[in-house]
């Protein structure tokens, strides 16, 4: 990229992160210092910021960069993504969001462990949301240094690993500094930002078809180099029974891993109301329909335009799609138009990476603190407090996630967060639902139900071609396969039910059946809710 590439969108990722490092100090100065306010903002939001910080949280650089880069190497295929995350939301808001925010304070444990035994309940489910966390940060730090590695040559790993490195550090100022409050503008400011620059784009894209989609489509499948199949399923996953059988995976996994996501679940604690939470996710589902949509239109946009020869010659994961369409929508290479426009996209995407990493460092740092802390160190919980722990642990998060991005960096980012979704379906939503909805379920159920769906889901994720046996593996020298598809989910998420039924149907703890009365109660009027 010229010079005036990087000097332009190194300055608006200047701004951006000023402008946020300033929000956070503001916000820093002006905190009253509670576990309410650093986990829950104090429950201060309106329903409509409380959609766009949603909507913030869950638009991602698996939105933004990988889906686009899928379809503009896959087609049909790459929709997949686009359609299940979009869906995903019908999940949350039938069963979830108004009753999580009446049963629970912060975290997720606090809706599992309001009818069961608190301690085995808050560390398994606090395992497994810092579990989830970090695979969905990887994604993004991953997406970061492709952003970068782009605009400073393409080729250079030093630039992307300092990329990763810097990312992982303002992600922990964030957090320590600003909590919930900070985060939550953040997220909002980031959310306008996509939603201007992804309208744009895409009526850009659509302009230079004459408003035609038919013919965008044509354009796409003839350069592609697959023709009228690129239109058509199975170009990436219709070539054996374990592909097929992958799509499947992953659709399932997209669908049902919203629900468990940890830093979403914790968005619906920053209202003051169960109603203010479901017109929340009525306002994110709007803003996040859209987005969707639009990436449609960028993905296939891509691949008429730049074509996928040259996306795979920037980024063999496609994670480089968006900021070179918006290269060749300004101009082309060398144009004022290309320079402005690619400096503003790469920005717009910097600012998303910057602004998701920050929300999901916050709800696995809360786990951390409010539900492995103050159940394992409940003697020495005095000495300490659960904020300045979560404020230790986001710094602890923050390495664990910086070595893994450094280590999986050649690898998709929408792909990535379909790992962390097939975790969350499989740890996180089989205990959910069975606490919401199943008056018999007991603790033993709860511990079995998370770990019988986080430690099989790691396990296959560890023994597929993801992690070894295969050249675009994170080990392709080593060859530990047994499990043929890249996503757990068909799997996991079956086991993680199986679990939980089996360990409550063969529990000698009779059901509370008080406890959950009271919880059911709770759940759907409100009453008694923090």
């Amino acid at each position: 990229m010229s010079e005036n590439h990087q000097t332009l969108a190194l300055l608006l990722f200047s701004a951006f992160i000023a402008v946020t490092l300033g929000i956070t100090t503001w916000v820093s100065r002006n905190r009253r210092g509670s576990a309410e306010e650093f986990y829950a903002g104090g429950r201060l939001f309106s329903p409509l910021e409380n959609g766009f910080a949603i909507a913030g949280d869950y638009m991602s650089a698996a939105s933004f960069l990988g889906i686009s880069g899928l379809i503009a190497l896959f087609g049909y295929d790459g929709m997949l993504y686009s359609v299940g995350f979009l869906v995903a939301w019908l999940v949350v808001l039938l069963l979830v969001a108004e009753l999580v925010r009446n049963c629970g304070r912060f975290t997720l444990a606090d809706v599992v462990a309001s009818r069961m035994a608190e301690r085995p309940v808050r560390i398994a489910a606090g395992a497994s949301s810092v579990t989830v966390s970090v695979l969905y940060l990887v994604a993004q730090m991953v997406g970061a240094g492709s952003l970068v590695a782009l605009l400073l040559g393409g080729t250079s790993d030093a630039a992307r690993s300092w990329t990763v490195i810097g990312v992982g550090a303002l992600m922990v100022v964030y957090v320590t500094l600003g909590g919930m409050r900070a985060t939550t503008w953040i997220q909002i400011v980031k959310a306008v930002l996509l939603m201007a620059g992804t309208i744009a784009l895409t009526v850009l894209v659509l302009v230079r078809f004459h408003g035609d989609v038919d013919q965008l489509l044509t354009a796409a499948a003839e350069r592609s180099g697959h023709g009228r199949d690129f239109l058509a399923p199975g170009l990436r996953y219709g070539g054996d029974w374990a592909a097929r059988l992958d799509f499947v995976s992953l659709g399932i996994a997209l669908v049902l891993g919203t629900a468990g996501l940890p830093h979403i679940l914790s968005r619906f604690y920053t209202v003051p109301t169960a109603r203010a939470a479901r017109r929340s996710v009525v306002w994110a589902i709007g803003l996040i329909g859209s987005f969707y949509l639009m990436t449609i239109v960028l993905g296939f946009g891509a691949a008429a335009l730049v074509g996928p020869d040259a996306v795979r010659a920037s980024n063999a994961a496609g994670n480089t799609a968006v900021p070179l369409l918006a290269l060749d929508l300004g101009g082309g290479a060398g144009s004022t138009g290309g320079t402005v426009l690619f400096a503003v996209v790469a920005a717009v995407a910097f600012a998303t990476i910057l602004a998701v990493v920050a929300g999901i460092t916050l709800a696995s740092s809360a786990s951390v603190a409010h539900d492995l802390y103050a159940s394992l160190c409940r003697r020495h919980a005095r000495q300490v407090s659960e904020v300045t722990v979560a404020r230790c642990a986001a710094a602890g998060i923050g390495v664990a996630a910086i070595g893994l991005g450094l280590l999986a960096r050649d690898l998709n980012v929408a792909f990535l967060v379909g790992l962390a979704f097939a975790v969350a379906a499989s740890a996180n939503l089989p205990v959910l639902l069975y606490s919401l909805f199943w008056r018999r379920f007991t603790t033993r159920g709860a511990v079995w139900s998370v770990y019988g769906g986080l430690i099989p889901a790691v396990l296959l994720v560890v023994v597929s071609p993801v992690v070894s046996g295969s050249p675009e593996s994170l080990f392709p020298g080593a060859d530990l396969q047994l499990f043929p598809l890249q996503n757990p989910g068909v799997v996991s998420i079956p086991l993680g039910f199986l679990a939980g039924w089996l360990g409550t149907v063969t529990s000698s703890e009779p059901p509370d059946e008080a406890r959950h009365a009271e919880t059911e109660v709770r759940a759907l009027t409100g009453a008694g809710a923090v």
